[in-house]
Formats: structure tokens, C-alpha cells, sequence
């Protein structure tokens, strides 16, 4: 890899944001010339124009289609679509194009930091956060970067070094990184998603596997995922790389899994064939729904792969907390569990979801995203004692459930104020029975009533104590 001299260098940066502002900042204060392009032209976009203009750095505020003269490399935010006229203007210039993430990954120094790096469709977060804990459990300093906690860009240019970064990973981000080589990595699971901006399922799913280039250590997939065990077998890794697979049931040698409430390790013991080591009870998960389990094995499998002792992963889980609305047990009213898993905003995910609990009083609907149902809805039918739609696209769910699941009472709530998700709430409680879970996992995105996903869920969790007060 050639080592880029950034003096004089003219970058042009795409996009003002999380990522944009401090690679702007970065590269001007490695004495590169920087552009900032940006397609918007508001008061907050303004102000941090005036912010980076002051730095010496040049911003283009309503223009992020033209290429500026003298570009010699694009840093792009994660989020600009790869058929954007300034990239497709960049390839005809014969412009090379970075993400924030392959930025990062070029400015590591030295003696840099391994990466222990996840994606995946659903559960990135959360696994990202698990493996964080396990490495801080074993004494390490670590953090959880990439697409959330520290900026990757700070992580790698810090004064105090870490021992070993736990990096989250999207796909829009190994789409522009082509030149990431983790210690070890992940790929939790593969769904439909985000198909507008990868083009086609294919695209989505090579992009994901971008992530298993070069590993140096453990490529860990999921057993119940095929798709992720042939990204691997695709992958070209260093020699002695090893294929680590993650399951719900007993492990087979190379993998760990589950025996009788026991995640157990087969992968980094001696006598593999033989051997299993302990690691944590499935209590010490929170919560133990399956899909969490699945991503504290796969958060262990790559802790173990960068030789972290067995009690540092049942301490590192035990200490862990889940964020916010994410299966995120709100409150017992009259007998009924009440779960915020607002964060379920595809289907992949609401699927998960489901499987944790029955029977499930449902609620579930908002921007589909171009999904379809059916398939959900068939696999999920049998644990539904009702179920309530909000939301834009709530009558593409009616009409699955109409095919699937005919005997199941759907409440169909047509408004979009303030007060909606509270009606959701009084019609799922009217629905529900002691011993059942009213489950918010809307299977889509927020943006059609809500600014995100994270109102939406304090939406419901304030309807619920508000049903709480009055049953006391």
C-alpha cells in the first residue's frame, strides 16, 4: 500500500456530517488542500461550513455533483450513493474514492491497533458494544468505533493507543474500503436491505464481504446463515486463517455454540475434536432472546480469536448493557410484558424479534423500505394473539396477514398525530391476555411519523407508563 504524502494533496471531501467534518478536519491539519461538497444549503449546514472556513478549509454549500478542479482524491460519507454524478465524474478523471473508514485504515500508524471488526444486517450494535465489554473485562484498552461510539478517525489518531478497536462496520462503508485488512471478523446474518443503494441483493451482499479480506486470524459466520459461510469460503485471507462458525445448538469442532444453557467454545481449545471450553451461562446474556445469544457467540468468537481468556467473556457479557429499543423490556401492566424494539426496522430484524416471545400482541407498521412481508408473517403467525398497524405502509402488512394469518384480529389505526402510538397501545392491551407480550417491532423504518427510530420507541415506553399510572 502506498504511502500517501498529504501536503499540497487536494481532497475533496463529499458530504458534511459525522464522517465529513472531521475528515475535512483531519486532512487540513495534515497540510492536504480540502473541499468540502455538499448537497444541502441550510442553517445547520451553514454554520458548519463556517466552522471548517475557518480551519482554511473550502466549502461548497448546494453542490455535491461537481467535480472541483484539481481533484486528486474523493473522502466520501458513508451514506452518498456510489452513482452519484461527482463519483461518476471521479471515475471518468480517473479519481480514486475513500470512505471515512478507509481514511482511517490509512492513516493507522505503526504499532496501530488490531480491528476486530462486525457487520451484518441486523445486530452490528449490539455486537459490537458485547465485544467491547468482553475486551474491556480481559484489561484491554478498547473501544467501540466505526458506525458507532468514538469516531474511527480519533481512535486511530489519539494520543493514548489502544490495544485492540471493536469496529462496526455498514455496508455503505466496506463498499468504500478497499484496502481493510482485520485481525479477525464477522458476519452476523444477510437480509434484504438497503437494496436502493447497493442496486441489487448481490451487490449488497459482496459488499458485506469485503470485511473477511485479508483476515489475518478468524473468519466467523453464522451455521443458520449459509450465505455468510460462502462469503468466507470467497474470501482471500492470510494463510492460517481460520473459518469460526456461530450456532444456537451444540458446536462442531471450529465453532461454538450452546449445550444446555452453556455457551461453550470448540474453535480456540486444544483437541477441537474432543475439547469444549465454557464461557457463559445464556443468563448471563441480556436479554437471552435467541438473536442476542447468537450475538454474544459471535462477539466471543472473536474475542477468543485475538486470545482472550474464557472468564473476560462471562464477565464482559454479565457486564453488559443493551441500549435503548432494543428488545428493551418497558414495563408488566395487569400481567402483560410490555418490549420496546423499535430498532426493528426491517423485517430480518422483526423476525428475530418475534422469535424471542409468544404469545405476541403485535405492533408493527411505517416506512416498508420497498419490503415485503409474507414471509415474516407466515414463520410468525402462530405466536400472534393480535396485532395493531401504524403507519405509511401498514396495509402491506394487513394484506400478509390477511394470506397468512386470516384468524389473527388486526386493529388497522389510520392517524399519524401525536397521540397514535398511545392508541397502539390501549387497542393491544385491549387485545392482550396475562401472560402474553405486547412486542413493539415494526418490521420498518420511523421516518413517516417519527425523526427515528429512538422516538418512536420512547413513543411507545411513555404510552405504556401512561397505561401503567391509570391501572394502578
Amino acid at each position: 500500500m502506498t504511502e500517501v504524502t498529504w501536503t499540497g494533496k487536494r481532497v475533496t471531501v463529499a458530504g458534511l456530517g459525522v464522517s465529513g467534518i472531521p475528515a475535512a478536519r483531519v486532512l487540513r491539519g495534515l497540510g492536504a488542500h480540502v473541499t468540502v461538497v455538499n448537497d444541502g444549503d441550510d442553517e445547520r449546514s451553514r454554520a458548519q461550513a463556517a466552522e471548517l472556513e475557518a480551519l482554511g478549509v473550502t466549502v461548497r454549500l448546494g453542490d455535491g455533483a461537481t467535480l472541483p478542479e484539481g481533484t486528486e482524491l474523493i473522502v466520501t460519507a458513508p451514506g452518498w450513493k456510489p452513482d452519484k454524478p461527482l463519483f461518476l465524474a471521479a471515475a471518468e478523471a480517473g479519481v480514486e474514492i475513500w470512505g471515512d473508514v478507509e481514511l482511517a485504515w490509512r492513516l493507522r500508524g505503526p504499532n496501530a491497533a488490531p480491528w476486530l471488526a462486525v457487520t451484518g444486517t441486523n445486530g452490528k450494535t449490539t455486537t459490537v458494544r458485547m465485544l467491547a465489554s468482553i475486551l474491556e473485562a480481559a484489561g484491554l484498552r478498547t473501544a467501540a468505533v466505526g458506525n458507532i461510539g468514538v469516531s474511527l478517525l480519533d481512535a486511530v489518531l489519539g494520543d493514548e493507543p489502544y490495544d485492540v478497536l471493536a469496529v462496526e462496520l455498514s455496508s455503505y462503508q466496506l463498499h468504500w474500503a478497499p484496502s481493510l485488512r482485520a485481525h479477525s471478523a464477522a458476519v452476523l446474518n444477510l437480509a434484504p436491505d438497503h437494496l436502493d443503494w447497493h442496486g441489487s441483493m448481490e451487490a449488497y451482499v459482496a459488499d458485506k464481504g469485503r470485511i473477511y479480506q485479508g483476515n489475518q486470524v478468524a473468519c466467523v459466520y453464522n451455521v443458520a446463515d449459509p450465505a455468510t459461510e460462502d462469503l468466507v469460503r470467497e474470501a482471500d485471507v492470510e494463510e492460517g486463517c481460520r473459518a469460526i462458525g456461530f450456532t444456537l445448538g451444540p458446536p462442531a469442532p471450529s465453532q461454538l455454540g450452546v449445550v444446555d444453557g452453556i455457551l461453550v467454545d470448540r474453535a480456540f481449545v486444544t483437541n477441537r475434536q474432543k475439547n469444549a471450553q465454557e464461557l457463559a451461562e445464556v443468563a448471563d446474556v441480556n436479554p437471552p432472546a435467541p438473536h442476542n445469544i447468537a450475538n454474544a457467540l459471535a462477539a466471543a468468537a472473536l474475542a477468543r480469536a485475538y486470545g482472550v481468556a474464557p472468564a473476560a467473556v462471562r464477565d464482559g457479557l454479565r457486564a453488559f448493557r443493551p441500549d435503548a429499543h432494543r428488545i428493551e423490556h418497558v414495563a408488566d401492566v395487569a400481567g402483560v410484558a410490555y418490549v420496546d424494539d423499535s430498532k426493528a426496522t426491517n423485517t430480518h430484524a422483526a423476525e428475530a424479534s418475534l422469535a424471542a416471545y409468544d404469545p405476541i400482541v403485535w405492533i408493527a407498521g411505517g416506512l416498508a423500505k420497498g419490503a415485503t412481508f409474507d414471509e415474516l408473517v407466515e414463520k410468525s403467525a402462530k405466536r400472534l394473539r393480535g396485532v395493531v398497524l401504524i403507519g405509511a405502509d401498514r396495509a402491506l402488512i394487513r394484506e400478509a396477514l390477511a394470506r397468512h394469518a386470516p384468524e389473527v384480529p388486526v386493529v388497522d389505526l389510520d392517524r399519524t398525530d401525536t397521540g397514535a402510538m398511545s392508541a397502539a397501545v390501549r387497542e393491544a392491551a385491549r387485545l392482550a391476555r396475562p401472560g402474553d407480550t405486547v412486542l413493539l417491532a415494526p418490521a420498518c423504518a420511523s421516518m413517516d411519523m417519527y425523526t427515528n427510530y429512538n422516538k418512536r420507541g420512547e413513543a411507545f415506553a411513555d404510552a405504556v407508563r401512561e397505561l401503567a399510572a391509570e391501572r394502578d
